[in-house]
């Protein structure tokens, strides 16, 4: 018997059998479907992490320093001196405040509260920071310009505008020159910022930015403490960091205060890490309803093979090798698997756009090439190894035994 005959015969076997034959797949089919679902969720949570990283900005350390008493000059000025002193290794350097407290903005008849919790696609936040705020949180200019070191120092009432909030307030008017109010203080519009297009991360372009020397009118001249620093490549990030510490280790004690120095590029590689255990902890999991499937493929096997032993006794009393019977029902059971898994797959593909729609927030979710191959290749492997008993089984009968059975 031939490769193509044996195929023949194991279609025609699971079509006279269709009903028993699905529930056999059905194991399967929720194994391989389970597996693609999952994996294809934690994928796609990746990856709109890492695009918000991205968005954020490559190379970008964060710090977050304070001193209970400043005995030897500020923090922020002492870490801008500093990074000044490093421009081989920083582009820039900038506070990194966002005003808590109750914030109207309006233009017009427009109004936005900073504290509109309820409709987060509206809400504006009002930052704080220098004239380096823009490279060190990777944002583009649109138009006009960023703030300058004469509007920090002499706490010029100008903003720049994020993408977001540039529409919220504007629409599609360029905004620069015209004259917003933050809490009935007239601020002229200088620039505004191109939209990170980061789907679902609104709160990274509705921002109204200010110099941080507004921190001691609409922040109750809190202590800055959080700080963004701009490293040149990733290499430069690591030496960069190391400095960093060594430097405000210097002046920041444990009786004194407390300091942390941390980047995007180390949280990239931990969500990369963590990813990849969700992948393989979540795929193990799914693959437990592969096993079970394929003990379902075994049993039925193992029926097969006794419904059959009339026709395995005739095969080898006219001649038929063990080695054909084996693979015969080898195909029989791959075949089974592999509808199985082909089915499972299909229902992955569309249950991953179900869960990107409704779990990451619209995100196409389309499995990858290598989990579709992957999981059904192990159907079809799976098929095999659980067949190879029940195959093993039908191929040792004696043909007379065999041709005695009812």
């Amino acid at each position: 018997m031939n490769f193509m005959q044996a195929f023949k015969m194991a279609f025609k076997s699971i079509a006279s059998k269709k009903t028993r034959s699905f529930l056999t797949m059905l194991g399967i089919i929720i194994g391989v479907a389970s597996v693609v679902i999952m994996v294809s969720v934690v994928q796609g949570q990746n990856k709109k992490q890492m695009e918000y990283l991205e968005a954020m900005g490559d190379n970008k350390i964060s710090v977050y320093a304070y001193q209970r008493y400043e005995t030897s000059g500020s923090v922020s000025g002492l870490l801008y001196e500093y990074c000044l002193g490093m421009q081989d290794l920083v582009v820039g350097v900038t506070p990194q405040i966002e005003v808590w407290q109750e914030i109207t903005i309006k233009y017009g008849a427009k109004t936005f509260n900073t504290q509109n919790w309820d409709d987060w696609e509206k809400r504006i936040s009002l930052k704080l920071g220098s004239d380096q705020f823009g490279v060190c949180n990777n944002y583009t200019l649109g138009g006009g310009r960023e703030l300058s070191f004469l509007d920090i120092e002499k706490t010029n009432q100008v903003c720049v505008l994020g993408g977001g909030a540039k529409t919220l307030l504007f629409d599609f008017v360029d905004p620069v020159g015209e004259t917003i109010f933050i809490n009935n203080q007239p601020f002229l519009v200088v620039g505004w910022y191109e939209p990170t297009g980061v789907e679902g991360m609104s709160d990274m372009d509705n921002v109204v930015l200010l110099p941080y020397t507004f921190n001691r009118t609409l922040n109750n001249n809190e202590q800055i403490r959080q700080y963004v620093v701009k490293a040149r490549s990733a290499s430069a990030t690591t030496l960069a960091i190391a400095k960093l510490k060594a430097f405000l280790g210097g002046f920041i004690t444990e009786d004194n205060g407390f300091y942390d120095v941390s980047s995007n590029n180390n949280w990239a590689d931990q969500m990369q890490q963590q990813s990849l255990m969700q992948s393989l902890v979540l795929g193990a999991i799914a693959g437990i309803s592969l096993l079970v499937g394929g003990i379902g493929i075994m049993n039925i096997m193992l029926v097969t093979v006794t419904e059959r032993t009339r026709e395995i006794g005739i095969r080898k009393a006219i001649g038929a090798e063990r080695k054909s019977i084996i693979v015969q029902f080898l195909i029989e059971a791959a075949v089974i698997c592999g509808i199985g898994g082909i089915i499972g797959i299909g229902l992955g593909c569309m249950g991953s756009l179900i869960a990107g729609k409704f779990l990451l927030q619209g995100m196409i979710l389309w499995p990858s090439m290598v989990i579709t191959v992957g999981a059904f290749t192990f159907s079809v492997v799976l098929g095999v190894l659980f067949g190879l008993y029940p195959a093993i089984k039908a191929s040792s009968l004696q043909p007379v035994d065999a041709l005695r059975a009812e």
